[in-house]
């Protein structure tokens, strides 16, 4: 299973400079909750709705969801290995969250930081490319 985080997914809507393989989206993949409303405020920010409003839909139809509860809320809350914002905390919490259950998760992301924090924390990663 992979947990796609957001800078990827906003990659494959908005067609940015790197975009993610055409494999990753035949894989089983999961999110946070919280990537459907970074979605949605970027798409809103960039006055994007119209034109990208049903392909946002589109592509998060291909996510499971992980909700924000209260055990992956307390792990966003306690340090990481390195410095890390507010949402890629969530977000790593999300994927030690489903470790912990004993899921096999790679993680795909574009950001560097969450990058350096995901190694640090041996959280695998799916290969994006360059």
């Amino acid at each position: 299973m992979i947990y796609v985080d957001t800078s990827v997914l906003l990659a494959q809507l908005l067609a940015e400079d790197k975009t993610p393989p055409a494999s990753l989206w035949s894989e089983p993949l999961v999110s946070s909750r919280l990537a459907e409303y970074e979605i949605w405020t970027a798409i809103h920010r960039g006055g994007l709705t119209r034109s990208h409003g049903e392909a946002a839909r589109q592509l998060l139809d291909h996510l499971s969801f992980l909700e924000l509860s209260p055990l992956v809320l307390a792990r966003a809350v306690d340090p990481f290995p390195v410095p890390v914002r507010t949402l890629d905390a969530l977000h790593l919490a999300s994927v030690e969250f489903l470790r912990s259950r004993r899921l096999r998760m790679l993680l795909a992301t574009y950001d560097r930081r969450m990058l350096a924090a995901a190694r640090r924390l041996r959280i695998p990663l799916f290969p994006l490319g360059d």
